[in-house]
């Protein structure tokens, strides 16, 4: 089936949307006949020279369809890039990821794939700049619950035209039952299959009901991504050698076949490049936005994560060196890559990760915040070392998981060691993204009050907390300044397109200390 689509419909047009001015792309719709193409397109992991292309093709189960695919530097497709030919199949869930290379630095493409006589929607996307570039702007997310409601921060995420890359931080999907944690039932998104998922079918099948959803579809066709797992890609508060909730006496199997099978669905169904290296399925990585920003991915969940304590824990447990969220190898790859981009001369280092680093509880005190690096005291201590000793003044740590909107500066001793006027003392900034669907936890507006205060009183880093909206955070780097926008959706029980400016902080480059700004960048 042909898809016409105009040139307008890429570059769109400026919409009234609460903060004048802001320039939108218009959605495409999707044509309700298409049944070869019905998970979109993506790309990912954008380079300077290459994207990931990523698709699904709905085929018999015992087909080999070929799957021919093109580049285009115009959404026409009149002025052709590149162009090849593949094969898919069962053995990868009929998805097809094509790394297209020998693409120019900092330029937008149009892509789109066809097979069994239908042409797929055409999707955009952009390479990195090689050097000298004086702006990135990610949009950043976490936590789709696809029971919970309807994904209208992907949408808004969608509709701008202003972002370089989304950059996802995990929970892309959730591997609950319904029912166990959101009901889908009132908005006809109940989970598919209907039961915890715990083989590769179950994995594969849960991001296929993921990637069905218009509003997630849209944001993959317009912008590139880059994304990494958190916990529930497999199971809940995933560790080296388990979950929470998997459990091999009640039916579950053994840990590594189920990790294996979430592992394996994810390359397939998320448009990544993977590494084939490696025996273990490695995850973490840095891409350079033109010598102003290397953003380093890390892996706190899957791979080497020390099981985190089950309840509150004493300094004992938390304070133990031998523990850590990364695991040893890890821990070395970020300290070599933090040495590598002060020798380049990156002038910001962005650490896209899953759980809170920022100290939360006084030094050799127990700790209630066992999912977070606070459960790895000793192993966030050898991270601000290195921070410290390669004086490296412009780290900002960017952090999903926890449903709620923070912002923080990182000092090793925030109650002894840090003046919250100035930010003396602080070594980073941390910005932590709000959930797309996914519910806050912080209960009713009086608990809510109540536990903001209280927060706010007992961490004197705290710069922001917003524990009621969902939405996503605009990160705005330049040579001068980082700034993060947060954006909140005012429902995900019903579709909106509305969305509103929430709070804006800046931290001025070579000084990491968050303050409050009214306007968004």
């Amino acid at each position: 089936m042909e898809m016409a689509v105009s040139r307008r419909t890429f570059l769109g047009t400026t919409a009234a949307a609460g903060f004048g001015g802001l320039v939108r792309l218009e959605s495409q719709p999707i044509p309700q006949a298409r049944s070869v193409f019905r998970h979109g397109v993506a790309s990912g992991d954008p380079l300077a020279d290459a994207v990931i292309l990523w698709t699904r093709v709905t085929a018999p189960a015992n087909a080999t369809p070929e799957v021919t695919w093109e580049v285009a530097s115009d959404a026409t497709f009149k002025n052709p890039v590149l162009r090849g030919r593949t094969v898919t199949g069962a053995l990868r869930d009929f998805t097809i990821k094509i790394d297209a290379s020998g693409l120019r630095p900092a330029t937008t493409y149009y892509y789109r794939f066809e097979a069994l006589g239908e042409r797929s929607p055409v999707g955009r996307t952009k390479t990195l700049p090689v050097g000298g570039a004086e702006r990135v702007r990610l949009a950043v997310a976490s936590c789709s619950n696809f029971p919970y409601g309807y994904f209208n921060a992907y949408a808004r995420i969608a509709a701008r035209a202003d972002l370089d890359a989304v950059l996802h931080l995990g929970d892309y999907i959730y591997e609950y039952e319904n029912g166990r944690y959101g009901d889908g039932k009132p908005y006809g998104r109940v989970s598919d299959p209907d039961r915890e998922i715990i083989a590769l079918s179950d994995y594969r099948t849960r991001h296929a009901q993921y990637k069905s959803d218009p509003d997630l579809q849209e944001a993959h066709r317009q912008h590139p991504w880059i994304v990494v797992w958190d916990d529930h890609e497999v199971a809940n508060d995933t560790w080296r050698d388990g979950a929470e909730n998997h459990q091999p006496d009640r039916g579950d199997g053994g840990w590594a076949a189920r990790r294996d099978a979430a592992v394996q669905a994810y390359f397939e169904w998320m448009p990544i490049r993977e590494d084939r290296a490696t025996r273990q399925p490695r995850i973490y990585r840095t891409f350079n936005f033109g010598g102003l920003a290397d953003l380093i991915m890390l892996d706190t969940r899957v791979i080497d994560r020390d099981q985190q304590p089950l309840r509150r824990a004493d300094a004992s447990v938390l304070d133990d060196e031998r523990r850590s969220p990364l695991g040893s190898t890890q821990e070395q790859w970020l300290f070599r890559e933090l040495a590598e981009s002060k020798r380049a001369g990156a002038r910001w280092q962005l650490l896209g990760q899953q759980i809170m680093f920022a100290p939360l509880s006084l030094p050799g005190a127990a700790s209630e915040s066992a999912d977070t690096w606070e459960a790895y005291r000793p192993s966030r201590q050898r991270v601000m070392n290195a921070i410290s000793t390669l004086r490296l003044p412009n780290v900002v740590v960017l952090t999903g998981d926890v449903h709620s909107s923070w912002g923080y500066d990182i000092a090793a001793d925030p109650w002894n060691a840090y003046d919250p006027g100035t930010g003396r003392g602080s070594l980073a900034i941390e910005i932590v993204t709000p959930a797309i669907t996914s519910p806050t936890g912080f209960g009713t507006p009086t608990e809510t009050a109540t536990r903001v205060e209280k927060h706010k009183k007992e961490r004197p880093h705290l710069r922001y907390i917003d524990g009621v909206h969902r939405g996503y955070v605009v990160l705005d780097v330049t040579p001068e300044r980082v700034q993060a926008d947060w954006y909140y959706v005012p429902t995900v029980s019903e579709k909106t397109t509305a969305e509103q400016f929430g709070k804006g902080l800046i931290s001025v480059a070579g000084r990491p200390h968050l303050v409050e700004t009214n306007k968004p960048a």
